[in-house]
């Protein structure tokens, strides 16, 4: 069927190697590394069960940053013209049109009916109950796609409980992910557990943790605390995951240049080091004194920390003291010695502030455009396509990954500066692949600025590790990083 079949767009050959894998499959997961193009196999998979006959209704979740993508490019550019269907894009708060629209979905027309939804909307009982309406109608003929399952990968969520749940009402269910494990290995387990309670042999995330974790009993201000030290059997986890999944890198199967990675080692001013010595010896002083410490008082004071390192200070009242610091010096030389367009990734957006005022006084106000929370929707689209523009002045994007990390392009760059980072594995990566991706013709250099002797090694560290235990388990070499 798959050498014959009538494609809109053509695919590559991993990607017909993933469909003939998986397009008959019940479960499977496609864990493709961001840029091989797993969106296009899951639409021609949909188009191939449907010409079937095997589904009339479609679900697709996906994080607000991405579902949108689904509407407007996916579908669009990729479903065969032969396929009559019809999509629509769920909004919670629409209007009256937009109301009809989605009913217009319960119908009971031939043609293929397709829901998208951002994994947000099932934290709310709106959104789980229009969900469950919609697959109620296709009883034995609906597929489910879960795009960047990771959102997913915390057993305990309101959201991945009722994903969990409405997984029953599909005969088909897909996930879509380049780094399926971004923590740990138990990231697998509700991922895999949407798809089949069993595929990795455990329905009870407790006994899979057993399985797979090495556990210690500690003791914390009198308290006992089971506290995970490392992972075991990761051979055996890779054995159960090859059964139902395809693993696609893009160094595998396209011609795309390879990554190079470097840092910048940033000397702390003596402020930064005094501030960074009491926050430290404070914090040490808390652990000592044998009480318990809550898991947001560690992220704030971790994140203090930080701040310090890249030269600013907020107090508890939200008072932000900025601090006399190397790190901007240290990017503007590094710039001065790069050729081309260059993205930066600040984690904070008093950093981003500083660093666009930096260049903008250096290079010009053309010279830089800016990408996060805080900057309006239509201008980070318009900021997104001035800075890919060939010929224009703007030669600097500078953002944060926790908005423009996901479902944007900038092959324009051939330089990746992160002026700091951060625990998510997720984020770095997808980070990383916004200018390492198809459309990208040159060498991408990646530049880290870290401050020795402090948080930001660690982090780096935490990464680092996260890595290659996400390596190990999807039998992959260990990535030299950083």
């Amino acid at each position: 069927m798959i050498k014959h079949y009538k494609f809109k767009t053509k695919p590559y050959e991993h990607q017909l190697k993933a469909l003939e894998k998986s397009w008959a499959q019940e479960t499977y997961a496609l864990f493709m590394e961001m840029g091989t193009g797993k969106s296009k196999v899951l639409v021609d998979n949909i188009a191939m069960l449907y010409d079937r006959g095997a589904i009339r209704g479609v679900l697709i979740v996906a994080p607000k940053g991405v579902y949108k993508n689904w509407d407007q490019i996916e579908f669009p550019v990729h479903m065969p013209d032969h396929v009559e269907y019809s999509k629509i894009l769920w909004e919670p708060k629409g209007t009256k049109k937009k109301q009809d629209e989605l009913d217009s979905l319960l119908d009971g027309k031939e043609e293929l009916k397709i829901l998208i939804m951002n994994v947000e909307a099932f934290s709310t009982p709106k959104g789980l109950d229009f969900a469950e309406k919609f697959l109620n109608i296709f009883v034995g003929r609906a597929l489910i796609g879960i795009d960047e399952s990771t959102t997913i990968k915390t057993p305990t969520a309101i959201r991945t409980k009722n994903i969990l749940k409405i997984g029953n009402l599909a005969k088909y269910r897909r996930i879509l992910t380049g780094s399926p494990v971004t923590k740990s290995p138990l990231d697998l387990f509700s991922q895999c557990k949407f798809l089949d309670p069993y595929h990795l042999g455990y329905d009870s995330y407790y006994v899979f943790r057993n399985r797979y974790s090495e556990i210690e009993n500690k003791w914390f201000g009198g308290r006992r605390v089971e506290v995970i030290t490392g992972y075991r059997h990761l051979t055996e986890l890779t054995e159960k995951l090859d059964k139902f999944s395809y693993r696609v890198l893009k160094e595998d199967c396209l011609d795309l240049p390879p990554k190079v990675f470097t840092k910048r080692i940033v000397e702390l001013t003596d402020e930064q080091k005094k501030v960074y010595k009491q926050l430290k010896e404070m914090a040490l002083a808390i652990l000592e004194d044998g009480k318990m410490m809550s898991t947001v008082n560690v992220i704030t004071q971790l994140m203090r920390l930080h701040q310090v390192t890249c030269g600013h200070f907020k107090a508890d009242d939200g008072t932000v003291t900025h601090l006399k610091n190397n790190r901007v010096n240290s990017l503007m030389e590094l710039l001065e010695e790069t050729e081309g367009k260059v993205i930066i990734w600040a984690n904070y957006v008093e950093d981003i502030k500083i660093i666009v005022e930096s260049l903008k006084k250096a290079y010009g106000d053309a010279s830089t455009v800016e990408y996060h929370g805080s900057v309006d929707s239509t201008l980070r689209q318009d900021n997104i396509a001035q800075f890919q523009q060939k010929n224009s002045p703007t030669r600097y994007f500078v953002g944060n990954a926790q908005t423009g990390g996901y479902g944007i392009t900038l092959t324009a760059a051939n330089t990746v500066v992160y002026y700091s980072n951060n625990y998510d594995l997720e984020k770095r990566l997808q980070s990383e692949d916004r200018a390492h991706r198809i459309g990208q013709t040159g060498s991408v250099t990646y530049v880290d600025l870290i401050a020795e002797d402090t948080i930001d090694e660690r982090i780096v560290k935490a990464l680092r590790d996260k890595i290659n235990i996400a390596n190990e388990i999807m039998g992959e070499d260990i990535n030299t990083w950083i």
